[in-house]
């Protein structure tokens, strides 16, 4: 038996999180699930609630990477949870856990976990024109190293083709 792939699906929290970012969560969520993959993510509430709710919705497996010591503070989506108590140190734990990343906008916690991603080559893509702290890097690079282009996509079903395709490369 070879291991799941394992999709971390990163963005906007509760706050700053449109309709539009929890729909197109959703439905990245729902294809990661009906990919055979597992949907990891923050845990938390906004993109992370609504990418978990779509991969549960579609009988898929949903791990939350958490930053409280509580295993309660997680969305009612997450399957596993994994309680940290690291607080944003965590945004690593989730990056590093990943085969591959995708993004749905975001804020500096987002940045974060994306810029943890680029330092270890991790497989990234983006759902273009969301707004957000990545945005400006989506279809390039964060630094002159060049260690990982962010790919720019326009719909969830992109995301979840390319981020396979990338991460079986």
């Amino acid at each position: 038996m070879t291991r799941k792939h394992q999709i971390l699906v990163i963005g906007n929290n509760t706050n700053g999180c449109t309709s539009e970012h929890e729909k197109i969560a959703y439905e990245v969520g729902t294809l990661i699930a009906k990919s055979d993959s597992v949907l990891i993510c923050g845990g938390l509430g906004g993109v992370m609630t609504a990418a978990a709710h779509g991969a549960r919705d579609a009988n898929g497996l949903t791990v939350g990477i958490i930053p409280q010591a509580d295993t309660s503070e997680a969305n009612e989506y997450c399957d596993v949870v994994v309680a940290t108590g690291m607080g944003l140190a965590r945004d690593f734990l989730n990056a590093l856990t990943a085969d591959g990343v995708i993004i749905v906008g975001g804020g500096s916690g987002t940045l974060s976990e994306t810029t943890a991603a680029y330092m270890h080559k991790k497989p990234m893509v983006a759902i273009r024109n969301l707004g957000g702290s990545v945005e400006t890097f989506v279809d390039g690079f964060i630094d002159q190293r060049k260690n990982v282009k962010i790919i720019g996509v326009d719909t969830p079903k992109e995301a979840v083709d390319k981020i396979l395709e990338l991460i079986i490369a």
